[in-house]
């Protein structure tokens, strides 16, 4: 199945614009997604750590990913 996937942050620079759709197998987790973004987007594991939100929830890697739910990268955020 094709999911479109949001940017933010560094995430985005690393996609190049703010989302992006990868292909990826039907009965898909979280951590199955990880997997495909960080082989597309290499320079995803160079962050010391990033957030998947499945419909504005951050969500447990065992997370099943439907076609039709909204994907977001969260990068680690710093403040001051």
């Amino acid at each position: 199945m094709k999911i479109k996937v949001l940017a933010f942050g560094i995430a985005k620079d690393i996609f190049g614009s703010a989302s992006s759709e990868i292909e990826v197998d039907a009965s898909v987790s979280v951590a199955g997604l990880k997997d495909a973004l960080e082989y597309q987007f290499p320079e995803l594991k160079k962050l010391s750590s990033y957030a998947i939100a499945v419909n504005n929830n951050y969500a447990s890697e065992d997370i099943k990913i439907n076609e039709r739910d909204e994907i977001a990268i969260i990068p680690p955020v710093s403040g001051g």
